[in-house]
């Protein structure tokens, strides 16, 4: 048993939510979570009561990524406060009904955790998104996690920077997870994508299923990529792209970009170096979904974070 300096308690995790379809064309997630809906033997675990949801069901019935407006960004303060009517975005107004069967967000009434399950088109295999670097509780797990699926890797992307943080659906648990796979096409469903969610989503239950039940998980360290800037593609004084990513780059997300390497390719064939002063390393690399959001990567750094040891709170 590892000493109790520095340790960090934790009530038990009685209530967790798996949410697919966030966005209704990322079909690992749909396929998941529809299937558990169905037969939730799978998902079940003592001590704990889990709940399989679609989180945007117009969405995933046109198969598109959202209806209105990207509800993976919906839950800001102003969204959940503002008064139901006919003339909300659709996704505003699902915001709301979740917030209320789950949350309400920043209350101790909100689910414990929160797994939401998305695909990406991006070559980022597996990646575990955290919202806050003192939350032991979920840098415990994603530790236990990435012990358990070794060798094969589970990146863990760490979204705490002050200004490029957004309002996701997730936010409304205590402890809130992301889960992104790819790479996969939007509207496609790939076996190889659709297990490799799916034995995460296992060990993540193990990992609340022994927390719940006493086992003392003791100090460590976990390895994570801070984000630290998004990067826009090229564009002219039109606002249209002039450059795409470069081969180079292409497929090499989590790989370090250093000062000079090629970054962007001009259509005539000329290359954009990167300029920043350190390396970083590049996800989300060419992601389909973020052309509309003027992204064409985000710069992580990496670091490594100390988890204290954590235990339950006895009743």
């Amino acid at each position: 048993m590892s000493s109790r300096v520095n340790a960090s308690y934790f009530p038990q995790a009685e209530r967790v939510a798996i949410f697919g379809g966030t966005h209704g064309n990322e079909m690992s997630g749909v396929t998941l979570v529809n299937m558990w809906i169905k037969n939730r033997a799978e998902i079940e675990r003592s001590g704990v009561a889990v709940r399989a949801f679609i989180t945007n069901p117009r969405a995933v019935e046109k198969c598109s990524r959202y209806i209105d407006t990207d509800l993976n960004r919906a839950f800001t303060p102003e969204n959940l406060s503002t008064a139901s009517g006919d003339g909300l975005p659709y996704e505003v107004q699902r915001a709301k009904e979740v917030n209320q069967i789950f949350g309400p967000k920043g209350s101790p009434d909100a689910y414990d955790v929160i797994f939401d399950l998305h695909n990406t088109t991006s070559n980022m295999g597996s990646t575990l998104i955290l919202e806050s670097s003192t939350d032991y509780f979920n840098l415990q797990m994603v530790h236990y996690i990435k012990k358990a699926i070794a060798p094969e890797s589970c990146m863990v992307l760490l979204n705490e920077h002050p200004h490029l943080k957004y309002a996701t659906t997730r936010s409304v648990a205590k402890h809130p997870v992301g889960l992104e796979v790819g790479p996969q096409p939007q509207g496609v469903l790939r076996s190889n994508i659709f297990e490799s969610m799916r034995a995460i989503m296992k060990h993540a239950l193990d990992f609340i299923e022994l927390f719940n039940s006493g086992v003392e998980f003791p100090a460590c360290s976990v390895e994570v990529f801070r984000v630290h800037e998004r990067v826009d593609y090229p564009r002219d004084t039109n606002g249209n792209i002039t450059a795409m990513v470069h081969p180079h780059l292409q497929d090499c997300d989590w790989e370090p970009l250093n000062p000079g390497d090629p970054m962007f390719q001009t259509f005539d064939g000329r290359t954009i170096p990167y300029e920043g002063a350190s390396p970083v390393y590049p996800t989300f690399i060419n992601e389909a979904a973020y052309y509309e959001k003027q992204q064409a990567c985000i710069t992580t750094r990496r670091e490594t974070l100390a988890a204290n040891a954590i235990r339950k709170i006895s009743k």
